[in-house]
């Protein structure tokens, strides 16, 4: 996937100025896509340039005049095109797995703080997906949005998202059960031997 289609797919739901589809990325499409608003704007400008959306641009009196970016027939195309071809498998890349995988040999305090910290972070995540789902609910239970809404998608992502974060609290909480047991365990046969060396002596 590239960033390209991630734009354009976020543009199904209507005509955004760039710093709308930085607010959408940071809030909605997250859980599945990072991208900064430069990023962001040089890829607004790559797919005006090639015609997958066509830009207007909006004066204001008081604020500086905004670029809204609306998607072209032939950006509908690519969406098609690109929906038709098989993803590419998911790779996992996580800087702190590598560190539990290495906990035994490593500092395991602090390895424990950053699962505490990932677990915050998917808290935090959640609390926001929440919100949002709760805003596209609007009031009606999933199934009858589910029959309702024009589009499914958003609903869809925003799920998958929202049971990630769920695991990874499930994950970090046993995570710091085993470490946890582990020090209490350490912590009682160093204890037993020093007592033990402690008799020898006497």
């Amino acid at each position: 996937m590239s960033l390209k289609h991630a734009v354009l797919a976020t543009l199904l739901e209507g005509e955004a100025s760039g710093y709308d589809l930085a607010k959408i990325f940071d809030v909605s499409v997250a859980n599945f896509w990072a991208a900064t608003p430069q990023q962001l704007y040089r890829e607004l400008d790559r797919l005006a340039e090639a015609g997958l959306i066509t830009a207007r641009v909006v004066e204001q009196e008081r604020r500086p005049n905004k670029r809204m970016f609306r998607l072209t027939d032939a950006g509908r195309r690519e969406l098609t095109v690109y929906t038709s071809a098989p993803p590419r498998p998911s790779a996992v890349r996580d800087e702190l797995l590598v560190q539990v995988q290495a906990c035994d040999e490593g500092d395991t305090a602090a390895v424990r703080a950053f699962v505490a910290r990932r677990m915050e972070t998917a808290r935090t995540k959640l609390a926001r997906y929440d919100r949002l789902r709760e805003r596209m609910l609007a009031g009606r239970d999933e199934e009858a949005y589910l029959d309702e809404t024009e589009r499914i998608g958003p609903y869809l992502t925003l799920m998958r998202g929202r049971f990630f974060e769920e695991e990874n609290l499930r994950w970090g909480t046993r995570v710091l059960a085993v470490l946890d047991r582990r020090a209490a365990v350490d912590a009682r046969d160093g204890a037993g031997r020093t007592g033990a060396e402690a008799a020898r002596g006497a």
